[in-house]
């Protein structure tokens, strides 16, 4: 097989390194530039320790604009935009953007979603990675958003690990802050909202209703649990085969009859979903893992449809159990 060669620019951050450890190991994947203006010169396995044995390369402020197949934007939200009015790549190099620049599909680039846009990404050559929150908000609805069952606000809570934060230290970060704690932040303001309103909006342009999205601060490293609910007037056997039918295409999006935990998806590419009808509401439970489908993961997955690969090349992964 011959390897598409990769860049992936700010790779000493969280998503940035999860990459590297998908990547490094992945079939048709050599990774040729590991960027990081702060990590110049470095050892990769010096920085990320866990990639002892498995990466010898050094991270490296110098960017080439040639001969890369595929380049990762893995850089703070604001700054991917101004990275590319540096940087020229052509138009044959995929270029996927992990952060929020590109998400409104400007600048020519597909949203990454792909549970709705599996046919467009086949063909991108530039991709906006979907947001952790909005990922698991968008895979609970979209099934009963296409069916038009959603006539009210959309009341979802959601809460993630500290790895959403990133890499750099804040004070809602910090290990004393966070251990024992659960606080909410952007009650109703998520910058998510936009990208997951725009999906809803491809899948059923009539859909009027607000998303009342509570965010969490949770008190543990990786991870997001979504819990969502609506009026909803039929049964969980109709809502079942509904959900069932939406994803039967699906690499990595699941429906369990069980009840889930969030361990079950920690490590893992996959999202899990579980459906309850009670007092008239239809409640849909996501679990993933945000550094993983909600971020690097997905970023992979798309790789894989933007070259015709498997879909789930590089993303077996096994979950943490216990």
């Amino acid at each position: 097989m011959t390897k598409l060669k990769t860049a992936v620019i700010g790779a000493a951050g969280y998503t940035g390194a999860e990459l590297v450890r998908l990547l490094v190991h992945h079939p048709a994947c050599e990774l040729v530039c590991l960027h990081s203006a702060s990590q110049k010169g470095k050892r990769v396995d010096e920085v990320h320790g866990d990639l002892v044995g498995d990466c010898n390369l050094r991270f490296t402020d110098v960017v080439p604009t040639t001969g890369l197949d595929a380049v990762f934007l893995c850089l703070p939200h604001g700054e991917a935009s101004t990275f590319l009015k540096k940087y020229s790549f052509p138009s044959s190099t995929v270029i996927i953007d992990l952060s929020t620049d590109f998400r409104d599909e400007s600048a020519g680039f597909v949203y990454g979603l792909p549970e709705v846009n599996a046919k467009k990404l086949s063909t991108a050559k530039r991709i906006a990675n979907p947001g952790c929150f909005a990922t698991g908000i968008q895979l609970a609805l979209a099934p009963a958003i296409k069916q038009g069952w959603v006539q009210a606000p959309m009341h979802v809570t959601g809460i993630t690990g500290s790895t959403g934060a990133g890499k750099i230290l804040t004070e809602t970060s910090h290990f004393s802050y966070r251990t024992g704690n659960v606080s909410v932040y952007k009650l109703f303001t998520h910058q998510h909202i936009k990208e997951i309103n725009q999906t809803f909006q491809q899948l059923n342009p009539t859909i009027q209703s607000d998303i009342l999205f509570v965010p969490y601060r949770g008190n543990f490293t990786r991870g997001i649990w979504i819990t969502a609910y609506f009026p909803f007037t039929g049964t969980q056997e109709e809502a079942l085969e509904s959900y069932q039918e939406f994803y039967a295409g699906s690499a990595f999006t699941h429906i369990s009859t069980q009840e889930l935990d969030l361990k079950q998806v920690v490590n893992t590419n996959k999202c899990l979903l579980h459906l309850q009808v009670e007092k008239g509401q239809l409640v849909v439970y996501a679990a993933l893992d945000n550094l993983l489908k909600g971020a690097s993961g997905q970023a992979v997955q798309n790789f894989n449809l933007a070259f015709g690969l498997d879909e789930k090349m590089g993303l077996n992964l096994k979950s943490i159990a216990f």
